[in-house]
């Protein structure tokens, strides 16, 4: 696969998972934890596929620079990163909203 396709994939797996995490905040502010971890789940399951992307292309780099790096390389790099940060906050956040709203 082109390594444009391949860094789109990552982009567009990362927004999408950055998307259902902040959906599932807005969920858990309403009380409705039940959909909000559901939107957790899906933001999971984006991540561990733009992840497993992210693994192949250090896989087939093999430390070794094959791998040519570019803007939008970087840039899908650190959409996913700020992405898994998002996703593991929400997870917490969701877990305290449920807990305060237990009191």
């Amino acid at each position: 696969m082109e390594q444009e396709l391949v860094v789109m994939e990552i982009i567009c797996n990362a927004g999408e998972a950055r998307s259902l995490s902040y959906e599932a905040l807005r969920l858990s502010r309403e009380r409705n934890f039940a959909a909000a971890e559901e939107k957790l789940f899906q933001a999971k399951e984006c991540i561990n596929k733009a992840h497993l992307i992210q693994t192949q292309l250090i896989e087939e780099d093999q430390g070794e620079g094959k791998v040519p790096m570019t803007l939008v390389m970087v840039h899908a790099q650190d959409h996913l990163m700020t992405t898994i940060l998002a996703q593991e906050m929400a997870v917490e956040i969701v877990a305290l909203n449920k807990k305060i709203s237990e009191r």
